[in-house]
Protein backbone atom coordinates (compact mmCIF):
# COMPACT_ATOMS: atom_id res chain seq x y z
CA UNK A 1 0.00 0.00 0.00
CA UNK A 2 1.31 3.40 -1.01
CA UNK A 3 1.12 6.90 0.49
CA UNK A 4 -0.48 9.61 -1.64
CA UNK A 5 0.71 12.96 -1.56
CA UNK A 6 -2.35 13.68 0.28
CA UNK A 7 -2.37 11.48 2.99
CA UNK A 8 1.57 12.18 3.34
CA UNK A 9 1.01 15.37 3.85
CA UNK A 10 -1.86 14.85 6.30
CA UNK A 11 0.53 12.87 8.61
CA UNK A 12 3.39 15.67 7.99
CA UNK A 13 0.39 18.27 9.87
CA UNK A 14 -0.37 15.78 11.99
CA UNK A 15 3.04 14.82 13.11
CA UNK A 16 4.07 18.50 13.45
CA UNK A 17 1.13 19.65 14.80
CA UNK A 18 1.60 17.31 17.80
CA UNK A 19 5.34 17.89 18.19
CA UNK A 20 4.53 21.79 19.00
CA UNK A 21 1.68 20.67 21.10
CA UNK A 22 3.57 18.25 23.04
CA UNK A 23 6.48 20.97 23.76
CA UNK A 24 4.04 24.03 24.50
CA UNK A 25 2.20 21.31 27.19
CA UNK A 26 5.59 20.75 28.55
CA UNK A 27 6.70 24.11 28.85
CA UNK A 28 3.38 24.54 30.40
CA UNK A 29 3.74 21.62 32.72
CA UNK A 30 7.46 22.98 33.84
CA UNK A 31 6.20 26.65 34.59
CA UNK A 32 3.33 24.72 36.41
CA UNK A 33 5.22 22.39 37.97
CA UNK A 34 8.86 24.26 39.12
CA UNK A 35 7.10 27.60 39.38
CA UNK A 36 9.75 29.78 40.49
CA UNK A 37 12.75 29.37 37.72
CA UNK A 38 10.74 30.86 35.03
CA UNK A 39 9.04 33.08 37.37
CA UNK A 40 13.05 34.68 38.19
CA UNK A 41 13.38 34.73 34.55
CA UNK A 42 10.04 36.77 34.20
CA UNK A 43 10.94 39.30 36.78
CA UNK A 44 14.42 39.65 36.18
CA UNK A 45 13.63 40.38 32.26
CA UNK A 46 10.84 42.90 33.76
CA UNK A 47 12.80 44.58 36.29
CA UNK A 48 15.45 45.32 33.70
CA UNK A 49 17.37 44.85 36.25
CA UNK A 50 20.63 42.93 34.56
CA UNK A 51 20.47 45.49 31.27
CA UNK A 52 23.09 48.01 30.70
CA UNK A 53 20.74 50.76 33.07
CA UNK A 54 20.25 53.01 30.28
CA UNK A 55 17.93 56.32 31.84
CA UNK A 56 16.59 56.70 28.49
CA UNK A 57 15.08 52.94 29.21
CA UNK A 58 14.44 52.49 32.88
CA UNK A 59 11.49 54.02 32.94
CA UNK A 60 10.05 50.85 31.25
CA UNK A 61 10.68 48.78 33.86
CA UNK A 62 7.42 46.74 36.09
CA UNK A 63 9.48 46.68 39.99
CA UNK A 64 5.94 45.40 41.29
CA UNK A 65 6.72 41.87 42.39
CA UNK A 66 2.33 41.50 42.18
CA UNK A 67 2.86 42.82 38.05
CA UNK A 68 5.46 40.45 37.65
CA UNK A 69 3.63 37.66 38.89
CA UNK A 70 0.45 38.42 37.23
CA UNK A 71 2.68 38.62 33.59
CA UNK A 72 4.28 35.08 34.60
CA UNK A 73 0.87 33.61 35.22
CA UNK A 74 -0.85 35.10 32.23
CA UNK A 75 2.03 33.50 30.27
CA UNK A 76 1.10 30.39 31.40
CA UNK A 77 -2.09 30.24 31.32
CA UNK A 78 -1.60 31.18 27.56
CA UNK A 79 0.96 28.36 26.74
CA UNK A 80 -1.50 26.35 28.53
CA UNK A 81 -4.42 26.96 26.11
CA UNK A 82 -1.87 26.97 23.29
CA UNK A 83 -1.56 23.83 24.10
CA UNK A 84 -4.72 22.39 24.44
CA UNK A 85 -6.03 23.79 21.12
CA UNK A 86 -2.68 22.41 19.21
CA UNK A 87 -3.74 18.97 21.19
CA UNK A 88 -7.52 19.23 19.93
CA UNK A 89 -5.91 20.32 16.07
CA UNK A 90 -4.08 17.21 16.46
CA UNK A 91 -6.98 14.89 16.99
CA UNK A 92 -8.58 16.37 14.27
CA UNK A 93 -6.12 15.08 12.18
CA UNK A 94 -5.82 12.25 13.84
CA UNK A 95 -9.79 11.89 12.94
CA UNK A 96 -9.15 13.15 9.15
CA UNK A 97 -11.36 15.76 9.70
CA UNK A 98 -8.59 17.98 7.52
CA UNK A 99 -11.12 21.71 7.93
CA UNK A 100 -11.33 21.90 11.72
CA UNK A 101 -7.62 20.06 12.10
CA UNK A 102 -6.29 23.25 9.88
CA UNK A 103 -8.43 26.08 11.66
CA UNK A 104 -7.72 24.74 15.04
CA UNK A 105 -3.86 23.83 14.34
CA UNK A 106 -3.51 27.63 13.15
CA UNK A 107 -5.42 28.96 16.20
CA UNK A 108 -2.72 27.32 18.51
CA UNK A 109 0.07 27.77 16.07
CA UNK A 110 -0.81 31.72 15.51
CA UNK A 111 -1.09 31.62 19.88
CA UNK A 112 2.13 30.09 20.21
CA UNK A 113 3.63 32.64 17.47
CA UNK A 114 1.65 35.40 19.62
CA UNK A 115 3.36 34.51 22.54
CA UNK A 116 6.72 33.65 21.71
CA UNK A 117 7.22 36.58 18.60
CA UNK A 118 4.72 39.54 20.36
CA UNK A 119 5.17 38.23 23.91
CA UNK A 120 8.82 37.05 24.20
CA UNK A 121 10.78 38.74 21.18
CA UNK A 122 9.19 42.05 20.97
CA UNK A 123 8.23 42.91 24.59
CA UNK A 124 10.87 41.66 26.45
CA UNK A 125 13.70 41.60 23.93
CA UNK A 126 13.37 44.97 22.39
CA UNK A 127 10.47 46.81 25.18
CA UNK A 128 12.01 44.98 27.93
CA UNK A 129 15.93 45.30 26.36
CA UNK A 130 16.29 41.96 27.65
CA UNK A 131 19.27 41.56 24.34
CA UNK A 132 21.34 43.65 26.68
CA UNK A 133 21.11 40.73 29.46
CA UNK A 134 23.87 37.94 29.73
CA UNK A 135 21.77 36.03 32.35
CA UNK A 136 18.66 36.95 31.51
CA UNK A 137 18.20 36.19 27.77
CA UNK A 138 15.89 34.48 25.94
CA UNK A 139 15.85 35.47 22.63
CA UNK A 140 17.30 32.59 21.08
CA UNK A 141 15.54 30.03 22.42
CA UNK A 142 12.09 32.44 21.93
CA UNK A 143 13.13 32.74 17.78
CA UNK A 144 13.88 28.81 17.86
CA UNK A 145 10.09 27.92 19.18
CA UNK A 146 8.74 30.55 16.71
CA UNK A 147 10.32 29.93 13.56
CA UNK A 148 9.33 26.51 14.00
CA UNK A 149 5.72 27.42 14.75
CA UNK A 150 5.74 29.34 11.85
CA UNK A 151 7.00 26.06 9.32
CA UNK A 152 4.64 23.90 11.15
CA UNK A 153 1.80 26.55 10.32
CA UNK A 154 2.83 26.53 6.91
CA UNK A 155 2.95 23.09 6.16
CA UNK A 156 -0.81 22.55 8.16
CA UNK A 157 -2.28 25.19 5.54
CA UNK A 158 -0.27 23.72 2.18
CA UNK A 159 -3.24 23.05 -0.19
CA UNK A 160 -4.11 19.32 -0.02
CA UNK A 161 -4.72 18.89 -3.63
CA UNK A 162 -8.42 18.09 -2.68
CA UNK A 163 -10.68 18.64 -5.29
CA UNK A 164 -7.39 18.86 -8.05
CA UNK A 165 -8.44 17.45 -11.67
CA UNK A 166 -6.03 15.02 -12.50
CA UNK A 167 -4.41 16.26 -16.61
Amino acid sequence: MSTTPRSALSLGATVLTATVALYMALVALGNITDFGTNQQFVQHVLAMDTTFKDDDLMWRAVTSKGLQNAAYVAIIVWETLAALVLIYGTWFWARHDQDRARRFSTYGLLMVMVLFGAGFLAIGGEWFSMWQSEDWNGLDAAMRVFLLSGVVLVVVNLPSGAGRSAT
